[in-house]
């Protein structure tokens, strides 16, 4: 939760929502540096597609390749979960995440008209195929 509080340009979930991932209704990686959580990834496949649902970095770990290993970490499972596809949401405002989506092969597909709130915003769907990340 501290990450997240972090991060006000993720999805903001609940405890509820977090305790749905060690309940297995969706899938959860963590990256640990020196015995602290530095990041993680919350995810789903649907169909043949692999979701992002929320990814955050500690602000301390970031540009360190923490959410690069786990966005890894997460097409590794997608993968093996045989989805061809990943997909996610951002900001429309989230310049930094846009440029690392955008060095993982994601390309923007599509916009969701205020899709955000506090503060209300766009989001933009970006996709990429699996075959194509590394």
């Amino acid at each position: 939760m501290s990450i997240q509080a972090a991060s006000p340009e993720i999805a903001q979930w609940s405890l509820w929502d977090y305790d749905r991932v060690a309940r297995g209704e969706m899938a959860g990686w963590a990256a640990e540096i020196h015995g602290e959580v530095a990041g993680f990834l919350v995810g789903r496949r649907i169909g043949s597609d692999l979701e992002v649902l929320n990814l955050a970095v500690r602000p301390d770990e970031r540009r360190r390749g923490v959410g690069g290993a786990l966005l890894q970490a997460a097409i590794s499972w997608g993968k093996v979960h045989h989805a061809e596809n990943v997909l996610l949401e951002v900001r429309a405002s989230n310049l930094a995440a846009l440029r690392f989506y955008e060095r993982h092969k994601f390309e923007v597909v599509g916009r969701r008209l205020r899709y955000y709130t506090a503060p209300v915003e766009d989001a933009l769907l970006l996709t990429a195929s699996l075959r194509a990340t590394q």
